[in-house]
């Protein structure tokens, strides 16, 4: 069997499982629970929602990625959409912080104060000290998380993740900029962000900025050029994101920011989250994504070619993530074992199960799936020693009374 096949197998599976798991009474699915957070450099409440991995069912031995979604009350929905169907060949398991902007959104996104007495303004230097200070300290202390941390916005929550990037780049690895109003307050902050482009480094840092259509309110036909050689009040929106946009990429190769953008003709202001989350997530983590298939595919790969290659993914990943990370998910190499053990492929079973037990070494399932690989192959010793260790681990009586069974 093919090990993408292994692979579509497991991801089926486990979808379901965990589509069982979200699964309440009423309800199809559900997503997020609900937490808050009490802000004294806000001094109010701010509501978050948290989406976990394995339907919440957490290994207490791991930390994931996590990602801070703005107007989490309304783009959450999305991100999980996105997550949901590609965690596991091109995204990593993570934990999903949607962050409410229900109330003074205003107030909290925008970085200068445009004087309106009935709308406050300008308050993104507090926000961002909330995000930093209360926020992720809180979500670090009571989620398993890494500070491997992704942050995503969409119009004022564009231009509040564009000011996190190019004033506090200490807080976040990632960013994504959907349809940025980089136009506030007569584009001051679009400004001083290109002058922060061409002046500061950027290295680590990865940005994808997205823009929707129309480029001109006025001209439904006009062109990205014909809208940056104008200066047109009906093409401001747009002219200013193109500013940007064209400032960062003169400027990514000597300031290393690892830049992206896309324009969306056929979606507005209100539609292009979607297709910005889903394009915005799988670029940043594109190099999450299993590389050299056939070397995997093919029967005739030898296992120490795979166990190469398995080896550099895991350095792959490692590099990038900036801590140890294992090659693939547990459920994945423990599957993968028994589809090769199924398959007439016994050491290419002992490389994966040997796998799973070297990066996961607290699970009792890997050492029972080792024992099982060694039962197979009529190495009653072996499989003795991995069922004692799954005892020690877990305490449960069934290894002892497998052990028993080895013996007679």
């Amino acid at each position: 069997m093919k090990f993408y096949t292994i692979i579509l197998v497991l991801l089926t599976f486990l979808c379901n499982r965990i589509l069982a798991q979200n699964a309440d009474k009423g309800y199809l699915y559900k997503i997020g629970i609900k937490d808050s957070v009490y802000s004294e450099i806000l001094d109010e409440n701010r509501d978050i929602w948290v989406h976990l991995p394995n339907g919440g069912k957490l290994n207490p031995n791991l930390k994931y990625p996590v990602v801070y979604i703005l107007d989490g009350g309304v783009q959450l929905s999305a991100l999980v959409a996105v997550y949901e169907y590609y965690w596991g060949n091109y995204l990593p398991k993570m934990i999903l912080v949607g962050v409410s902007n229900q109330y003074n959104r205003t107030r909290d996104l925008t970085t200068s104060d445009i004087g309106n007495p009935n709308m406050k303004s300008g308050g993104a230097k507090h926000f961002a000290e909330f995000m930093e200070k209360e926020l992720i300290p809180f979500v670090e202390r009571k989620y398993p998380v890494t500070n491997y941390r992704t942050l995503i916005g969409h119009s004022y929550g564009g231009l509040f993740t564009i000011n996190m990037l190019v004033n506090h780049p200490q807080s976040f690895r990632n960013y994504i900029a959907i349809d940025p109003s980089l136009d506030w307050d007569n584009q001051k902050f679009m400004n001083e962000a290109i002058t922060r482009l061409k002046t500061q480094g950027f290295a680590g840092k990865s940005l994808f900025v997205s823009l929707a259509s129309p480029l001109d309110r006025e001209n439904e036909n006009a062109t990205i050029e014909e809208v940056l050689g104008n200066n047109s009040e009906s093409s401001l929106v747009s002219r200013s994101k193109l500013l940007f946009i064209k400032a960062a990429e003169q400027v990514k190769e000597n300031n290393h920011l690892n830049f992206l953008w896309k324009y969306y003709p056929d979606d507005i202001h209100a539609t292009v989250p979607l297709p910005s989350i889903l394009e915005g997530m799988r670029w940043l983590f594109d190099w999450y994504q299993l590389k050299d298939a056939n070397v995997y595919n093919n029967p005739e790969t030898l296992p120490e070619v795979l166990e190469k290659h398995i080896t550099e993914r895991a350095e792959v990943l490692s590099k990038h993530f900036g801590y140890p990370v294992p090659p693939a998910d547990e459920e994945m190499l423990n599957m993968g074992g028994y589809m090769f053990l199924q398959t007439g492929q016994p050491e290419k079973a002992k490389l994966f199960f040997g796998l799973q037990v070297k990066y996961y070494p607290w699970s009792v399932n890997a050492f029972d799936s080792m024992a099982d690989f060694y039962i197979s192959q009529n190495d009653s010793k072996r499989a003795e020693e991995s069922l004692r260790k799954a005892y020690e681990l877990s305490g449960d009586i069934a290894f002892k009374k497998k052990i028993e069974q080895l013996k007679k």
